[in-house]
């Protein structure tokens, strides 16, 4: 599948103009035009893999967001009158087509650079052909620590909360609420799940709340059914459930089928209420725990907010299709924002180490849809754009926010 963003200038609501409006305020130019592969006075070229199909297919609507978001900023110009061509390509999410769709876009297509290529074990696969090649591997979509490590890939970044530092909060959440509790994890057997076992096995050292049983998965497993069947039998009272959406609904099904009713803990990956409480029924998700770093597009108290009125008409005008009620929906736009304001920075050295240099020079910059408090900060030793995140209690119909914001800041 091929998302690419081609298209003649559109007239557009204000209220989409309000949502690019932040980003197009391009500084002067400088003297001397630097462009990398894909760049021209008229438009600049970037790769994404993504995953239109396969097993966590639901995580697609990202690209196709972000596909509507280059749509809407490409009908007012572009950035300093560049467009952004995005080619967007399906993986699968499988590693070897990862890296099959990276080389032809970094060979053969000529982008500048991938941005936000999703997924942990996918983004793995490339890690070192892209660092090797000098080519960025801008915002990737997941919160594995590992790409905050500019030390040994300098072309890496990441881009949302890491997976180690959400363990640390449901640890501190547990000993909070059930200090000893039997604890169960499940878990993705790939890096990705591994981070997450990893933060609640270092925040519940030495305490009482005991891990009684770990259990991973395949993503080719058809069920994880067994993993919860003996999870319950093992006596477990809290359960921390961070599958990705199609694993993550079965169990919430599986556990409400065989009448187990722990402290259920659902990660940041697998909480969209489209891609995952839709699926596993509103009424079996009622009570579950996760933590959220963006506005819940769910979530009423917004409904006033800037922010998400311009997100929504956003949605509305350039991706009608798209589930407002999909907090994905909101990750593809937050990604592109948070890149045009790299370009900006970058002015006219459009080069591969113009945009690594900018990229790890961002201050307290913010994405109108991240929660009030939290903003993006990198430099040249710290690539994890974002650090906080807050708690959340599903009340059967929608996220309901509760706590301070959590500094899980981990360094790679």
């Amino acid at each position: 599948m091929r998302h690419i963003t081609r298209r003649s200038v559109l007239a557009v609501a204000p209220s989409a103009v309000a949502l690019a409006a932040p980003f197009l305020s391009i500084g002067p130019a400088r003297a001397e035009k630097k462009y990398g592969p894909g760049v021209t006075d008229t438009e600049i070229k970037i790769g994404n893999t993504c995953f239109y199909s396969g097993p966590a297919s639901s995580y697609g609507t990202i690209g196709k967001a972000e596909t509507a978001y280059f749509k809407m900023l490409n009908d007012q110009g572009g950035v300093n009158g560049r467009k952004i061509i995005f080619l967007s390509y399906d993986d699968a999410y499988s590693p070897p087509k990862t890296v099959e769709q990276t080389r032809k876009l970094v060979e053969q297509d000529g982008v500048l650079l991938m941005l936000n290529p999703l997924g942990t074990p996918t983004n793995t696969a490339i890690q070192h052909y892209l660092n090797q090649k000098k080519v960025p591997q801008l915002f990737a979509a997941t919160g594995a620590s590992k790409w905050d490590d500019p030390k040994h890939f300098p072309w890496t970044m990441g881009w949302q909360p890491s997976y180690l530092s959400e363990g640390h909060a449901y640890a501190a959440y547990i000993l909070a609420n059930k200090p000893d509790g039997k604890v169960g994890v499940l878990y993705q057997n790939d890096d990705f799940g591994k981070d997450y076992l990893h933060g609640v096995t270092e925040g519940l050292a030495g305490k009482s709340a005991k891990i009684v049983d770990a259990a991973s998965y395949e993503t080719t497993d058809p069920t994880i059914d067994s993993q919860v069947i003996a999870m319950n039998a093992k006596g477990v009272d809290v359960f921390i459930n961070t599958a990705i959406p199609k694993f993550a609904a079965q169990a919430i099904r599986k556990a409400v089928e065989l009448g187990w009713k722990p402290l259920h803990i659902v990660s940041g990956v697998g909480n969209s209420v489209a891609g995952t409480l839709k699926p596993a029924g509103l009424e079996n998700a009622k009570g579950l725990i996760s933590d959220f770093f963006l506005k819940d597009p769910t979530d009423p108290q917004w409904k006033d907010d800037a922010g998400y009125k311009d997100w929504a008409a956003f949605m509305d005008k350039y991706y009608p299709e798209g589930d407002k009620t999909d907090v994905y929906n909101v990750v593809g736009p937050a990604f592109a924002q948070t890149f045009v304001q790299v370009l900006k920075q970058c002015g006219d050295d459009l080069t591969r180490e113009s945009i690594m240099k900018e990229a790890a020079n961002l201050h307290g910059f913010r994405v109108p849809m991240l929660l009030p408090g939290i903003t993006i900060n990198t430099s040249p030793t710290d690539f994890a754009p974002i650090k906080q995140i807050q708690m959340a209690r599903f009340d059967g119909e929608r996220w309901q926010l509760f706590g301070p914001l959590i500094n899980g800041a981990v360094s790679g």
